[in-house]
């Protein structure tokens, strides 16, 4: 994914105009008429589990929605068909959301859903002791990913750029199996890749954990401003599907892991650590965080994600994080 941010930027920017231009739409029926049709997209990345769970327990319908859960391979596709119009929600990282507001994308970020601490990593083999062994070794990653601000920021505080390491991108599922087959030293993953490296070669280990920034390694929910303009009472149910998927994961969550494990294709027994490794954000801790602490969180997410030169210039996060849909 060897492609420049500029280059997502401008296509997320063409994306902006097609969308613009389109005839506005009418206002739609209430939910107790007919249900709302809602399109998210996904990836197979375990914070995002409670969607599959409601799609699992016909919560959606429970509140009035007509779900579409799509599922991406990478970030820029998910990116691409959010800021297109062809989603009204989306799972995004923390910094891609805030990238594509910076561009001009209309979006509200609605709902903190995970922050990652063991789940986002950078793994290596054996021969590899220190973030500066890193220097002229070749490194598997997702260009624009979260598997790209740890990377950079572990570099950073090492006193290192990418300039320093041999950059391979490609997407993380890739780089884990880079990684295994010794095709690459270094690979940056998150879960159930990371589980899935370790499991097959006992001599890979974990370099460097998205622990070392706490909240840098986080995931949102996003929705468009025509949604949240046009649908509030939808959006707001929305929410209301992941607060009770996640009371059901909290309540069993060995039968909330099952179905997640089968969404992203592996065996819950493998996803033990994966699971440890992610903490889950319910309706209470956000209507508690997401105007409090994780005001703090975001500013520094965005610091971090200028200083490596994921976006030029900050937007006003206050106008990103809107708390509203939570009441």
């Amino acid at each position: 994914m060897n492609k420049p941010i500029s280059a997502l930027l401008s296509l997320v920017s063409a994306f902006i105009l097609l969308v613009s231009s389109a005839a506005p739409a009418t206002a739609a029926p209430s939910l107790a008429d007919k249900p709302v049709k809602v399109r998210i997209g996904t990836q197979p990345w375990i914070g995002y589990g409670p969607w599959w769970i409601a799609k699992e327990k016909n919560l959606f319908e429970k509140y009035g929605l007509e779900a579409e859960l799509t599922d991406f391979v990478e970030d820029k596709e998910v990116n691409a068909a959010f800021a297109s119009g062809n989603m009204e929600a989306a799972n995004l990282a923390t910094h891609t959301a805030i990238k594509l507001f910076s561009v001009g994308v209309d979006l509200k970020l609605v709902l903190l859903e995970d922050v990652s601490t063991t789940a986002d990593a950078i793994l290596a083999d054996g021969d590899i002791k220190s973030i500066s062994d890193l220097k002229g070794k070749q490194v598997a990653y997702e260009e624009g990913t979260t598997s790209d601000l740890l990377l950079n920021y572990a570099l950073m505080k090492n006193g290192m750029t990418l300039e320093d390491i041999n950059a391979v991108p490609m997407p993380a599922s890739d780089a884990g199996t880079a990684l295994m087959t010794g095709k690459v030293p270094v690979a940056v993953t998150y879960e159930p890749y990371i589980s899935e490296a370790l499991k097959e070669n006992t001599r890979l280990k974990a370099l460097y954990k998205a622990e070392e920034r706490p909240g840098l390694i986080s995931d949102v929910l996003v929705i468009s401003g025509k949604f949240a303009k046009e649908q509030p009472e939808a959006a707001r149910a929305l929410l209301k599907v992941w607060g009770e998927a996640l009371d059901f994961y909290n309540k069993d969550t060995k039968a909330g892991q099952a179905i997640i494990a089968e969404a992203v294709g592996s065996a819950p027994e493998d996803l033990v650590t994966a699971f440890d490794g992610v903490k889950f954000y319910d309706l209470a801790a956000n209507q508690k965080d997401l105007n409090g602490d994780f005001a703090a969180t975001i500013k520094d997410v965005a610091e971090v994600s200028q200083a490596i030169g994921l976006f030029e210039e900050i937007p006003d996060l206050t106008k990103l994080v809107d708390a509203s849909f939570l009441k």
